[in-house]
């Protein structure tokens, strides 16, 4: 389970807690076919980012997924942010770093993408005050007094 203030956010922890190699969601280095889109695996989720980025339109996705458009304008929103800031360092800039931990990139997500560390992102959310929330959730629906 994940808990986030966006899906994207959301969706990318799921996304890590599923497998320790996994850091988020991340296109395949190949290229995909309509074929892998159209069957359904465990995989798609990473070919659809794959596809993303190839310029696949979102109709065209809906047309051989069948996922509603919502999902995939979402998945989107995180492929067009590493698109457009893959060759910046998004970890030196207050606003793009915001903006990433807002659409679930972890420190060593940034830290791969700008070439540095994820120590090195991790001080720089220190220094710009970016710091990891933690909401109370109550677990058994107010069913009983519960300490969570």
């Amino acid at each position: 389970m994940a808990i986030g203030r966006s899906f994207e956010e959301t969706f990318q922890k799921a996304l890590r807690m599923v497998d320790e190699d996994i850091i988020g969601f991340e296109p395949y280095a190949r290229t995909v076919t309509d074929d892998e889109l159209s069957i359904p695996t465990d995989k798609r989720v990473f070919i659809l980012a794959t596809a993303l980025r190839q310029g696949y339109s979102i109709e065209r996705l809906f047309e051989l997924t069948k996922i509603d458009r919502w999902f995939l304008y979402k998945f989107a929103s995180i492929i067009e942010f590493l698109v457009k800031h893959s060759d910046s360092l998004i970890f030196q800039d207050q606003t793009l770093l915001l903006k990433a931990k807002r659409l679930g990139f972890s420190d060593k997500q940034i830290g791969i993408y700008c070439n540095t560390t994820e120590l090195e992102v991790y001080a720089s959310r220190q220094r710009f005050n970016i710091r990891p929330f933690v909401k109370q959730i109550d677990t058994v629906s107010g069913e009983w007094p519960a300490q969570t």
